[in-house]
């Protein structure tokens, strides 16, 4: 009997030096700010002060305004085909949002969908832009359906791309019922959501979960860079951004979207093979809003943006009138801005 629990208490030790060796090899301190900005900022940067916030902002191109709105645990770079393509013919504004990118954690922890949209308005307020289109993808997409929700006059677009809200009810008995959608099945918000992964995902982050974690959201993995791990990688390090993503997702707040709001041409742009939020979430935010057009692309999963720039911004640009030739090799030819 005394042999078979030294033989456990063996086993339970070594199983213990294991698991701090691991802890101390995956140990990653926060990265400064300032070396950030200089190494992912570039001559199209901005930081506007907002709300005692100093939100990183990417202004590009002239024309008619057109807002870009990344996803959960990404940042404005998730635009960057698309800024190459619509700045020709429109002025992109993507942003990072609070807790991402190099913008940073909010001292009030304002991280919400209805907190996010206020924000983008404030923006578009302090760069003195009244109506603009609105595109945004996963949870940016939500915050774009908000936007257009609260204040549709300054809409003139919606682009929604494999975005969340489809599961918000309208019927105002369930108001306070906080929204859910199946992007909670992806690790890394399995991680954040448990009690003790979470704690240790504050010092404890391996460059290979954020690996992982674009093999979930794109559909043909040989796409991802390595110089793009280490991008998604870093500014999650960013000071105080893996608080405010832990602040975020274990405090979700409710938000309401009225449906009946959204007047304005709506484009709903989906990959099939999104693990994230299925296709069947995409055809009820279809039967959702009237006359609004649904777009698959068969062989993209859930950043069409990224995974297949080309053929998802000529999309878009085709819904804003504008006909890109995909072999650029002829002039594109310019119709109108919108049905």
């Amino acid at each position: 009997m005394k042999i078979i629990l030294l033989v456990i208490l063996k086993a339970v030790l070594i199983f213990l030096f294991l698991l701090i060796g691991i802890l101390v090899l995956s140990y990653r301190s926060d990265l400064d700010a300032e070396g950030l900005v200089n190494k992912y900022s570039d001559e199209y940067s901005h930081f506007l002060e907002i709300d005692s916030v100093r939100v990183h902002v990417k202004v590009k191109g002239e024309g008619e305004p057109i807002f870009l709105i990344h996803g959960s645990f990404s940042s404005l770079h998730t635009w960057e085909a698309w800024e190459k393509e619509l700045s020709p013919y429109f002025m992109t504004i993507s942003m990072d949002l609070p807790g991402h990118g190099l913008t940073g954690p909010d001292p009030k922890m304002r991280y919400g969908i209805e907190d996010y949209a206020s924000l983008v308005f404030k923006i578009a307020d302090q760069l003195g832009i009244g109506e603009f289109h609105v595109a945004g993808n996963s949870m940016g997409g939500g915050v774009a359906l908000k936007m257009a929700s609260d204040q549709p006059d300054r809409i003139l677009t919606l682009n929604l791309i494999d975005s969340s809200g489809a599961n918000l009810r309208l019927d105002q008995d369930k108001k306070n019922k906080t929204p859910q959608n199946n992007s909670s099945v992806a690790l890394i918000f399995k991680i954040a959501n448990h009690p003790i992964l979470n704690k240790l995902m504050l010092k404890c982050t391996p460059e290979f979960v954020f690996k992982l974690n674009l093999k979930q959201v794109y559909y043909d993995d040989s796409k991802i860079r390595e110089d793009q791990v280490r991008r998604y990688y870093e500014l999650m390090r960013r000071e105080g951004n893996r608080k405010a993503t832990l602040n975020r997702l274990t405090t979700r707040k409710p938000y309401q979207v009225e449906f009946s709001q959204i007047n304005m041409p709506v484009l709903i742009m989906w990959g099939a093979q999104d693990q994230w939020i299925p296709l069947s979430q995409g055809e009820k935010l279809a039967s959702m809003i009237p006359d609004s057009i649904l777009k698959v692309f068969d062989q993209a999963g859930h950043v069409p943006m990224e995974e297949i720039p080309t053929k998802s911004v000529a999309e878009y640009l085709s819904f804003l009138g504008i006909q890109m030739d995909v072999d650029y090799l002829s002039p594109p030819k310019f119709f109108s801005y919108a049905y």
